[in-house]
């Protein structure tokens, strides 16, 4: 039976080839005083830089830029944005980058005003923001987190040997994301991929919960297949238009909250990941990617007719003279052969990861309650030396 919900996306998306030219449009709804959020300097080696700031000037904006958002945005620089945004006075937050630019600035966006600590106020405690708010808005370079379209922020604390994340209500989501797939073509293959898995890992997340049947779980079965197929094209031709658009588009609809309703969702292959970011500064794709199989292979047997499905609606597996259980495995061996295809991290070790450091990582490991399985302290441990 679907679960009772409620259901908004306020975020305005514009998608394709030039979609950029949408930001002079947009910019007359904020004020002067703009924080040009963006990572480590490629978007000034790829003109994606000089494209927008030179709209912004055209627009009559005052520019304070916040660059050298890291791929795991920690504590600390999220105190330089803080500060950053509150000496400009800014009016509106533009994230030029990926998902971590994204997610760094909805944190600055929700503790610019705010009055405590923001760490332990919204990813210790989980609370929602009880002050004004700064609007963001998402110039997209790199898929995979749903971030242009969601309220979720994911933060590292080095010393706590924490990275957590926390989803905001909808008042944090971007006001405006501009998704051009030609924006993604400059990205080196590591990263290419390791987006690809976090998409696909994103609505398994929320696909592998729940054993009513649901309109979601068809969706997401139909997300899964797109992005399959447009993964292998793009693997091979990383400029095809097609395949990156597709990849585009699949990343936005599989966290932008509306696969997730009426479902109870799982996010433990994400908490076992994030732990090991929190210890390694891993790439997120590849952490989740490390930790994937093994996790699989231990809830398969509670979830056996949800894994059953997905073998034979996503990955095509013959039924014939098999046992549930032959199924549901044969579908979990074609995740992992597509995942080799790609070239993804496969176990922990080619992340940093040592023996020595599981205790570590099952210390920072949340355990999530809505899985096909709640996992202990002992399964937790199993997992991450079956992954190294």
């Amino acid at each position: 039976m679907l679960g009772n919900f409620s259901y908004c996306n306020p975020t305005r998306l514009y998608f394709g080839k030039g979609a950029v030219e949408n930001l002079r449009t947009e910019l007359g709804h904020y004020g002067k005083n703009i924080l040009l959020v963006y990572g480590g300097g490629s978007i000034k080696k790829n003109g994606i830089y000089d494209q927008v700031v030179s709209i912004l000037k055209a627009c009559g904006k005052n520019v304070t830029e916040d660059a050298g958002v890291m791929p795991n945005p920690t504590t600390e620089k999220l105190a330089e944005g803080i500060a950053r945004a509150r000496a400009c006075k800014a009016d509106l937050i533009l994230a030029v980058g990926g998902g971590s630019v994204c997610d760094y600035a909805k944190a600055v966006s929700v503790s610019v005003h705010c009055d405590e600590d923001p760490w332990e106020k919204y990813f210790i405690r989980f609370e929602e923001p009880t002050c004004a708010i700064v609007p963001v808005a998402c110039v997209l370079t790199m898929v995979g987190t749903g971030s242009e379209m969601n309220g979720g922020s994911v933060i590292t604390n080095h010393a706590q040997k924490l990275k957590i994340g926390h989803v905001f209500g909808t008042e944090v989501f971007p006001k405006f994301s501009i998704l051009d797939p030609t924006y993604t073509f400059t990205l080196p293959h590591y990263q290419m991929v390791s987006g690809i898995y976090d998409i696909f890992n994103h609505i398994c997340e929320q696909y592998f919960s729940g054993t009513d049947d649901n309109t979601s779980d068809y969706l997401s079965e139909g997300l899964m297949r797109s992005l399959i197929h447009s993964s292998r094209i793009a693997n091979k031709d990383p400029e095809n238009y097609e395949a990156r658009s597709n990849i585009m588009w699949t990343a936005t609809w599989a966290l932008n909250t509306l696969v997730a309703m009426g479902k109870d969702t799982d996010w433990e292959v994400h908490m076992l990941g994030q732990a090991v970011g929190a210890h390694t500064n891993a790439t997120h794709g590849m952490t989740l990617a490390a930790v994937s199989m093994a996790y699989y292979r231990h809830i398969l047997p509670y979830g056996l007719q949800k894994f059953r499905r997905f073998a034979v609606n996503v990955w095509g597996v013959r039924e014939e003279d098999k046992s549930d259980e032959q199924i549901a495995a044969e579908g979990l061996a074609a995740m992992e052969a597509w995942m080799k295809e790609l070239g993804l991290v496969m176990n922990l070790t080619e992340l940093g990861v040592r023996e020595e450091m599981i205790e570590g990582l099952v210390k920072s490991t949340l355990v999530m309650q809505t899985g096909y399985k709640v996992l202990d302290t002992d399964e937790i441990r199993a997992i991450f030396k079956e992954s190294l």
